[in-house]
């Protein structure tokens, strides 16, 4: 039990959880990532087709990445912490 009641202790003091990011600016954060998601895609679309795709692998790599962002801060701001 002194393991138990050290751990609980110890829980007692530690400060509250605070994210390095506001919670107010999640919604600008997502709109920004998501508007910048579909912009890519729209460029990604009226690509000319090449033999090698480095271009294509590049702006749909950028599109990914800023979409599972910006999916991620818009349930932030609906209150699904995830």
């Amino acid at each position: 039990m002194t393991d138990y009641a050290s751990v609980q202790a110890l829980h007692k003091s530690t400060s509250a959880f605070s994210p390095y990011i506001p919670l107010s600016l999640l919604p600008y954060i997502a709109f920004l990532l998501l508007g910048a998601t579909f912009a890519l895609a729209f460029y990604f679309s009226t690509l000319p087709n090449e033999k090698i795709p480095a271009r294509e692998l590049a702006v749909a790599s950028t599109a990914s990445l800023l979409g599972g962002f910006g999916v991620v801060a818009m349930f932030c701001t609906a209150g699904v912490y995830v």
